[in-house]
């Protein structure tokens, strides 16, 4: 009895410390969960928030608007952006029985085959939830209708993407260039800089020389989704806007850009008009020439194969990329050297007799096969004697040749804002024995003297050429961007200076001299008969090179204006060069003639035409007539 007394007189007192226990134990469970609780959300809420977003965030780029080329006049752009929209297909939201019905569809609705979507959405790509470009360049239309019918269109989504517009462009195609998706070696080379996949960027020409100042920056859109990659409504995170590119405008004028276009006409070969106390290219002209806006079309890459085929190159800029012999246009140099070297008297007689003999061969005078009979250094320039500038060859010998020819910076790049500029090529002794395994023989010296053999010179180091002897001296680097200026304001950021590349310790004296002769040609000499406008007073030196042992001929003319002004700005060097591949007409000083008048008249060229009424002008008027 008493033993369950006192048994019944602990239980109550057992349980009450185990319900004291089991209290406790909730309480302080309550306050390591609340402190957990809040130590998650409050002192690490923040940093499990961002964690959490960049495992749910999905970022997309927004492109920016490209900036719009002008030409100096800063009136018209050249280069606009096309608002244009981009197809995506996001694979994870098409079913497996779905999916090659809805290629077929896309197939039709943007005139693509099914193989190239399944070349853009391969099988290992089918579980994925993020868009996938298929094509871009889709006009407002398309895209209404797929918005209409988008219960048809499962998994098919769009973005806003501006496609490039060329507006009459012209052979200005070669200066301005082309953009492009970037491709995967581009990548490999860009990723550190910005670029990205789906990233638009310059392929060719000022698109691709300042694409950087160009390109502007792309905003971000932002998504959160959820395990299987799809889209959730909710979003926290505000887009980055794109931040559009840079204007450009170019030291080119339209109206002499479309002049020298007309003068040198379907033919292959190309026009440079720059003015050399600045440097700035007013027209680089080169045929054939291509359309940039086809890259953005259906037949792309038909197009593309096929202008990559053409024999006549269309791609190739001939005013930067060909070197060609500059044959008598080269007696500029030669003169220059001789009047600064004394090598004899300018008034000195040199009797052509149609005929240089040197060791066992005779070399002839091209111009003249009877000879000239006695000529001095200006008769000799102005009748472009090769007997004369034999002589004066074969007293300077190869060596002071071409030293004067590379401190005309000859075989060496200008450094034009343009990419794919060639150096051209100033031969010696020493490279022909490395390379030909030959000694430098007399006779090369004597094709030297004549821009024969084996020197090379592009279009634009022709017109450095004539702008050095116009500097009396200085040579500006050629450039092709005026300004930088703000897309929106419009307000200038930058402009480009006038940079000296090259001085030479020529006297100046010695290039007035030249300057005087160069007029000669004009006056007296053998433009005489071509060069006939009055708009003003011309200086040049024709050129007619020899391509092979065929009867086929390259036509140069390189020549400036006004011969003496006051103001240095004036002047401007006009360089025409027509290749042999077209049938020889003597055309580059024709050209030069018309351009000359045009530019210096305020005239078109039809009106520049009509104007001087040249021989060859009329009688194809009086051809059109009968």
């Amino acid at each position: 009895m008493s033993l369950e007394l006192s048994s019944g007189l602990r239980k109550p007192s057992f349980v009450k410390r185990r319900a004291i226990f089991l209290f406790i134990s909730i309480i302080l469970s309550f306050i390591f969960l609340s402190s957990n609780l809040f130590i998650l959300q409050v002192v690490k809420g923040l940093e499990y928030e961002r964690r959490a977003q960049a495992v749910a965030r999905r970022q997309m780029p927004i492109p920016a608007q490209r900036g719009e080329i002008y030409d100096r006049g800063y009136d018209i752009p050249l280069v606009v952006n096309r608002d244009s929209f981009a197809v995506d297909i996001i694979p994870g939201e098409v079913g497996d029985n779905e999916r090659q019905e809805l290629f077929r569809k896309l197939s039709i609705l943007l005139n693509i085959t099914v193989e190239e979507i399944e070349k853009r959405v391969p099988p290992r790509y089918y579980h994925l939830y993020q868009p996938i470009e298929i094509k871009s360049g889709i006009d407002f239309e398309t895209i209404a209708y797929l918005g209409e019918h988008i219960e048809e269109f499962t998994g098919v989504a769009w973005h806003n993407k501006p496609v490039r517009s060329y507006l009459e462009m012209g052979t200005l195609a070669h200066v301005i260039g082309y953009v492009g998706d970037i491709s995967r070696e581009e990548i490999q080379i860009l990723y550190n800089r910005g670029y990205s996949f789906g990233t638009v960027l310059g392929k060719n020409g000022i698109e691709k020389k300042y694409d950087e100042v160009l390109r502007g920056r792309d905003g971000t859109r932002f998504r959160l989704v959820d395990v299987r990659e799809r889209s959730v409504k909710k979003k926290s995170i505000e887009d980055i806007p794109p931040v559009p590119g840079n204007n450009l405008v170019l030291t080119i004028d339209r109206n002499i850009q479309r002049l020298c276009e007309q003068a040198l006409g379907e033919r292959i070969g190309s026009v440079v008009v720059l003015k050399p106390a600045t440097g700035e290219v007013l027209a680089l002209v080169s045929y054939p020439t291509y359309d940039p806006n086809m890259f953005f079309t259906d037949k792309a890459a038909v197009e593309y194969k096929r202008l990559s085929l053409d024999p006549a190159s269309p791609f190739l800029n001939r005013a930067i990329q060909s070197s060609y012999p500059p044959a008598s246009a080269f007696k500029m140099v030669m003169s220059t050297a001789l009047v600064e070297e004394e090598v004899f008297p300018l008034d000195h007689k040199v009797n052509c007799t149609g005929q240089f003999e040197y060791g066992d061969r005779i070399f002839h005078c091209y111009l003249r096969k009877t000879g000239h009979g006695p000529v001095d250094f200006f008769s000799g320039l102005a009748q472009s004697c090769d007997v004369y500038f034999y002589t004066v060859g074969d007293a300077l010998g190869v060596e002071r040749i071409t030293y004067y020819a590379r401190d005309f910076v000859l075989g060496a790049i200008s450094g034009i804002d343009l990419p794919g500029e060639t150096s051209g090529f100033v031969p010696t002794p020493e490279w022909k024995e490395k390379v030909h395994h030959i000694k430098w023989l007399g006779g090369d010296t004597i094709n030297l003297s004549i821009g024969q053999g084996y020197l090379l010179v592009t279009p634009l180091q022709m017109a450095n050429i004539v702008a050095m002897i116009v500097n009396v001296g200085e040579i500006f680097r050629p450039h092709l961007v005026r300004e930088i200026r703000d897309p929106v304001s419009g307000e200038i950021i930058s402009v480009v200076e006038p940079e000296l590349i090259h001085t030479s310790h020529i006297r100046k004296s010695s290039f007035r001299t030249v300057q005087k002769a160069m007029r000669g040609v004009i006056t007296e000499g053998t433009a005489k008969v071509v060069l006939t406008t009055e708009a003003v007073e011309i200086a040049g030196k024709t050129g007619t090179a020899e391509v092979g042992k065929e009867d086929k001929w390259h036509s140069w003319f390189a020549a400036y204006a006004p011969y003496e002004t006051d103001n240095p700005e004036d002047r401007v060097v006009v360089v025409v060069m027509v290749e042999a591949e077209n049938e020889w007409e003597w055309w580059a000083p024709k050209a030069a003639n018309v351009i000359f008048q045009a530019i210096f008249a305020g005239q078109s060229y039809q009106e520049a035409l009509d104007t001087l009424k040249p021989w060859w002008y009329v009688k194809w008027l009086q051809e059109q007539e009968e």
